[in-house]
């Protein structure tokens, strides 16, 4: 049908009748002018695609209605102009593509319906690991075993990009997905096909959000989601309240962008913002660079937002000229955004929208801090940070606990480290890592830690050789002004050399820990310490030998790497001593705010960003090298561990089945709070005692070719034995933190996926049982294909974050929700009873109704079926958003 808001579209140029624009003002409706921004991008895309099926005009409606149906729960259509992937989500929705092809001509349908077809890019940034450090030719070892442990994977993506229309592929070795997004793949403005229109994109990695930053909106979503995207079909999402965040003041000189988010993520983790969007307003943003705005919208997974947005202000304008985008770009982009209504001046208050709420943050109140041991939302101020991890390490296992007993607090394991005898304690630091997008992506804290190095190796410094110390950018151009401005050097004589550009440590890809520190750390039962500038510091994630992991910026990484302990107090007690015994303190060394940009706006320059993303595509000899099949339909080696057809595809029929009851299930775990895609699905190294490890032995590999759960996520027999193999997972039923559970039929303690298996074979149905914020972390859709694969029906929850709940729905996993005030303990369930969940006939499902769950003890109580939406419920009755795909092309062709 043709768009009946056609006659919105005019030419943005007079004298170019041949590009136009929806102009929304023509709406003539005064709602439209207090909508939050970030609103205004739903709308214009909802007018753009509205198409009388798809996206309907009482979409449009509602969301111009949206200060009256914002906490009413409608739902809305959003097409994203374009989805970004990084290789360890990408593979497996690649591997998905490649097994509905398969499926869609087994049911009699053309395969080459399954294709792309919104722009997609796939960045390889997560599959390089810290095997070498503290070498100049570390850079160049770790790449070099990154192809060897991952050729067979990046030969399979090399035939996704031949082989799927609109797929870029940008190479290992060129940085990081939300870095490379932020300084070359943004368009900020899309020009296609005649229109122009704003930039907008879901993607695979939760941390996607970091483009908000630029005024570009986009989100986190799973990655089954996703591919429903690429196949053209819209998000349906439910229409978010906006939390307006007001930033007024300066921060203090000696304050980082770090610091910043840290005390936003804080801050909205307690106001209570999950589902929503939030987007930043107020004087205090015009201070902030486009760094800095996007170090605080990567963050926005761990204050737990949907989004976190920055309109486009001059700022993004400048930086899109620093970052190397052509002026005629440029000039339309500023031209387009001010004629539709989307440009922003954060000093003029008239321009301030209508917000479901309001808060607030004076800049100049935020102190230095670092957050953890276990969790990114867990803001300790630099001053504290000693005796609050003194703290820690007496109190109760939890989030902020080590249950180390009192008399064991200062107990010290000597070792042996190149013929030297050094000492370890608890709180000893053994990784720093200056890592992951949040921070690389920032001049301003890669170049105050630059300056901080200098300071500290001519005041005499050194780090300890047995601390693994790394620095991985996030894209070329950070080593380009490090290097110009002198800096690297020094960063070098600290151990901070450049050892490839990827997540590395922040992702858990921080490599092995040499022998001596392990079992010094596993003689003395030591709560050994990783700090690393990531986002991401959850329980197993950086190192199993690291129990307490803080984040901190870069600056604080190389302090705390110097000092060899988190037990110190900066104020108080000296970083070092040099050779002539003098005592250096942190304020000594500590670079200023005006040296930090008098360097950067020396040395970051547009040419750098010219230089490195030019050639970006084509500068990796070694994947330019890789022989890929050409075939359409991918050739499937039987023998391969990395790469393995799916089994979900295997049954599916066109007939729809009506849905079942789940009836007698066991609980396969009993979990508590603030359960992490991490502790469902790690992406770390594979126990050498685990399933997985069994499964890969039996095939002939060694340990030393396990490689990482995240590298093989092509292969769903390692995923499937993965699921719910962190270290760190506790089990209410074992009482302890162990990837363990027990099959009540014999009451046997088994590895889960053992257990699990078991219970398949002898046709029993699984639940899970948990607590609040159930699946938070990163968007990992094997944490809902994995429980799948091992047969779990549904999840009993008190809450779910977001995108783990929608991958739930999107694997045809029943999410459901205690009712409010109700919880496991509330209602005296153990876990150990058998489970009936009553499912209404086809007919009477409706969204978010309660259902029925039976026990065989007589009990019953109900809970919330969190299908939030219609459409959820139409991809549950298909078993899945890829079943409902694969049926719906099969039948269009």
């Amino acid at each position: 049908m043709s768009n009946p808001f056609q006659h919105l579209a005019e030419p943005l140029d007079p004298a170019q009748q041949d590009k136009k624009f929806y102009n929304l003002n023509k709406l003539g409706d005064s709602r439209y002018a207090r909508l939050p921004f970030s609103i205004r991008v739903l709308l214009e895309a909802a007018i753009r695609n509205c198409d009388e099926f798809l996206v309907k005009k009482q979409d449009v409606e509602n969301i111009l209605n949206w200060k009256l149906t914002q906490h009413d729960n409608v739902e809305v259509p959003f097409r994203p102009a374009r989805v970004i992937l990084q290789d360890f989500t990408g593979v497996p929705a690649v591997v998905d593509f490649a097994a509905m092809r398969d499926a869609v001509k087994r049911l009699g349908g053309d395969p080459q319906t399954i294709n792309p077809v919104c722009p997609v890019d796939l960045v390889i940034d997560h599959s390089i690991q810290v095997d070498f450090n503290r070498r100049s030719d570390s850079l160049q070892k770790n790449q070099e075993l990154e192809f060897e442990r991952n050729r067979e994977r990046f030969e399979f993506l090399k035939w996704g990009s031949q082989a799927f229309q609109n797929m870029r592929i940008i190479p290992p070795g060129s940085g990081i997905i939300h870095q490379v997004n932020l300084e070359y793949l943004a368009r900020v403005v899309f020009d296609q096909d005649g229109y122009y229109y704003p930039d907008s994109l879901v993607g695979t990695d939760s941390h996607t959000t970091m483009i908000d930053g630029l005024g570009v909106l986009g989100w986190g979503v799973g990655g089954i989601e996703a591919e429903a995207v690429m196949l053209g079909q819209p998000i349906s999402m439910v229409l978010p309240e906006v939390i307006g965040y007001k930033l007024m003041g300066n921060p203090h000189p000696l304050v980082t962008s770090t610091d910043i988010v840290l005390t936003v993520t804080k801050h909205l983790r307690q106001v209570g913002v999950v589902g929503k969007f939030v987007e930043f307003f107020g004087t205090g943003v015009a201070q902030l660079s486009i760094a800095d705005r996007a170090t605080i919208a990567n963050m926005c997974p761990e204050y737990g937002a949907t989004a976190a947005f920055f309109p486009v202000d001059l700022v993004s304008v400048q930086y899109l000229q620093q970052t190397g985008r052509a002026e005629e770009k440029v000039q339309y982009i500023q031209k387009y955004l001010e004629a539709a209504g989307l440009f922003r001046d954060f000093n003029n208050t008239n321009q301030d929208p209508d917000f479901s709420q309001v808060v607030e943050l004076d800049l100049s109140t935020v102190v230095p801090c670092c957050s953890g041991p276990k969790r990114p939302q867990d803001k300790v101020s630099v001053s504290e940070m000693k005796s609050d991890f003194q703290n820690c390490l007496g109190a109760k296992q939890g989030f902020k606990g080590f249950q180390i007993p009192q008399g064991h607090h200062y107990d010290k394991v000597k070792f042996p480290y190149n013929n030297t005898e050094y000492e370890l304690s608890h709180g000893s630091v053994v990784i720093a890592a200056i890592t992951s997008c949040t921070n690389t992506s920032n001049p301003s804290v890669m170049l105050g830690a630059g300056l901080l190095a200098k300071k500290a190796v001519e005041a005499g410094l050194c780090v300890k050789p047995y601390i693994k110390t790394s620095l991985s950018p996030g894209s070329g151009v950070v080593t380009f002004y490090l290097r110009d401005s002198g800096v690297q050097p020094y960063l070098s004589k600290l151990g901070f050399d450049v050892v490839g550009y990827g997540c590395m440590t922040c992702i858990g890809n921080s490599g092995p820990l040499p022998d001596p520190v392990v079992e010094a750390i596993t003689q003395g039962d030591l709560v050994a310490v990783g700090v690393l500038s990531g986002n991401r510091n959850f329980e197993g994630r950086v190192h199993p030998n690291t129990r307490a992991n803080y984040l901190a910026s870069p600056p604080l990484v190389i302090a705390y790497a110097i000092a060899g302990t988190i037990r110190i107090d900066f104020e108080k007690d000296p970083l070092g001593v040099n050779a002539e015994g003098k005592e250096i303190y942190l304020r000594d060394i500590w670079p200023t705010r005006d040296e930090i940009q008098a360097v950067e706006r020396q040395y970051v320059i547009p040419g750098m960003f010219k230089e490195v993303y030019e050639k970006i595509e084509k500068v990796n000899e070694s994947w330019n090298d890789l022989k890929a099949p050409t075939d359409e339909l991918y050739p499937w080696d039987p023998k391969s561990t990395y790469i393995k057809s799916p089994p979900f595809f295997d049954s599916l029929t066109m007939e729809l089945q009506p849905p079942k009851s789940i009836t007698d299930a066991y609980v396969l775990l009993n979990l508590g709070d603030s359960v992490t895609t991490d502790h469902i699905s790690p992406a770390g190294n594979i126990a050498r005692n685990s399933p997985a490890a069994r499964y890969l032995v039996n095939r002939g590999l060694t340990p030393r070719e396990f490689n990482s759960y995240g590298s093989r996520r092509g292969n769903d027999a390692v995923m499937a034995r993965g699921t719910f193999a962190n270290i760190r997972l506790f089990n209410k039923f074992i009482n302890k933190q162990s990837p363990s559970t027990i099959y009540f039929p014999s009451n046997e303690t088994l590895d889960i996926f053992d257990a699990a298996e078991r219970y398949q074979n002898d046709g029993h149905n699984l639940i899970l049982l948990t607590g609040k914020e159930y699946g938070s972390g990163s968007s990992r859709d094997w944490a809902a294909k994995g429980p799948f694969l091992q047969g779990i029906k549904a999840v009993l929850a008190e809450s779910y974050e977001r995108i783990h709940r929608s991958n739930l729905v999107g694997m045809g996993i029943i999410p459901l929700q205690y009712l409010p005030g109700e919880s496991a303990e509330a209602l005296g369930l153990s876990g150990q009873e058998r489970y009936t969940i009553v499912i209404p006939e086809e007919k009477d499902l409706r969204p978010g109704m309660n259902v029925e769950i039976k026990l065989d003890t007589g009990k019953s109580f109900e809970a919330i079926m969190r299908f939030d939406t219609d459409v959820e419920l139409t991809y549950y009755r298909n078993g899945g958003i890829l079943n409902y795909m694969i049926r719906k092309m099969a039948n269009s062709s």
